[in-house]
């Protein structure tokens, strides 16, 4: 390949005599001056010479305006200690995730479509789209690689009930906050953003509180003024410890009294892992008076009787998850098996169990509990002294 030189000749411009200076560029191509007076280019000439010894090419490829554009850039890093070679490293990702960069409602979008491609559950999709549109609806129109991880925090402390106007709990918004990060991390990995801006946000604090659970009486009361169509959804929530989403999706068919084992199928667990809970005596005999050989256990319109219900049984405060924290409070004060009661819980190990069940019932309450049953079939009569 043909070099250029750094050379001066002569040149008619306009019919005019000038001395052209020319000298290589980093790369192909070549830099020219033209001058009137030869004397100043053959000096400007001796300064390529010595620029180029001591610099090279590169030294002499730089005009007035990149020398100053590069002290000024230089200037500006000095107080951090960096580079200029360090901050071009830094920008470039973001150069080019900006280059194919989507939208948020285009991530939520294709992210949805990955899980459900994935064999995500039904419920983790519905919750990764509940929140997740909620965010594309404020940031929509806004390349995610844009997105900061102020503009997030900001958004998420913002986040209130629809209908109520409170805010929301740390619980709530620490699970949008989750969800977000899994959202960035898919998005870093189709080269959507440089990093994920939802792991830089701060954490809500979550204030532990005791869970609530009903109690005896009140669960006595609630069976003996719930619906026949109610009864099995109750009594497998108070003495199964089923979840109320694995409740509404339990078909009859997986109810095995014979066995009296209940299965909770993948497809319709929380951790989407089969597991058996077992049927205790008293839960036995209250579903013994309602088996079907099939169909769903829970009835179409079971939260309206279900608040008919609590609302006969005298039942003001109905604590979150009450039936399946009173299942496992009451199991592990009278069975004493952390361990098994985890695995019908559906979770890992028995750290949960004893974060938040332990001690929290008396034995003999425990006692009193595992003997609620029904006395004759039919009949809303319990089998139980009461206290």
């Amino acid at each position: 390949m043909r070099k250029t030189a750094t050379k001066i000749s002569k040149v008619k411009i306009n019919g005019q005599p000038f001395w052209c200076l020319t000298w290589p560029k980093i790369g192909k191509g070549r830099n020219r001056q033209f001058f009137k007076d030869k004397t100043e280019a053959a000096t400007v000439l001796q300064q390529k010479f010595i620029e180029q010894e001591n610099y090279g090419i590169a030294g002499v490829s730089f005009n007035e305006r990149h020398r100053a554009e590069y002290l000024e850039c230089a200037e500006l890093l000095q107080p951090f200690g960096a580079t200029i070679r360090e901050a071009v490293k830094f920008y470039i990702p973001h150069l080019q995730a900006m280059k194919c960069s989507c939208t948020a409602a285009q991530l939520v979008d294709e992210l949805l479509k990955v899980k459900e491609a994935d064999g995500a559950s039904r419920r983790y999709l519905s919750d990764l789209r509940s929140r997740l549109n909620q965010f594309s609806e404020i940031f929509d129109g806004k390349p995610i690689a844009e997105i900061t991880s102020t503009e997030i925090d900001e958004w998420l402390r913002s986040l209130s009930d629809k209908e109520t106007g409170k805010r929301l709990s740390s619980i709530t918004r620490n699970n949008f906050r989750r969800l977000l990060i899994v959202a960035f991390n898919f998005a870093r990995g189709r080269n959507y953003c440089a990093d994920n801006p939802a792991k830089k946000t701060a954490k809500a604090k979550v204030i532990q509180t005791p869970i609530g659970i009903l109690s005896v009486n009140e669960t006595v009361r609630l069976l003996e003024n719930a619906p026949t169509d109610l009864v099995p959804y109750l009594s497998i929530g108070a003495f199964g410890g089923l979840r109320r989403s694995e409740l509404e999706r339990l078909d009859w068919n997986e109810v095995d009294l014979e066995a009296n084992l209940i299965e909770v199928t993948a497809k319709n667990a929380k951790s989407a892992r089969r597991r058996f809970v077992r049927i205790q005596p008293n839960l036995a005999k209250w579903l013994q008076l309602h088996r079907r050989s099939s169909g769903s256990v829970t009835p179409p319109d079971y939260r309206e009787l279900l608040d008919s219900a609590r609302k006969a049984a005298k039942i003001d405060d109905w604590p979150q998850n009450a039936l399946r924290h009173g299942f496992a409070s009451y199991h592990l004060a009278h069975f004493n098996n952390a361990g098994a009661l985890a695995l019908e819980l559906g979770h890992t190990n028995s750290n949960l169990v004893f974060q938040h069940y332990r001690q929290l019932v008396k034995p003999k309450e425990a006692e009193r509990y595992w003997k609620i049953a029904p006395a004759v079939a039919g009949e809303k009569v319990i089998q139980f002294a009461p206290r």
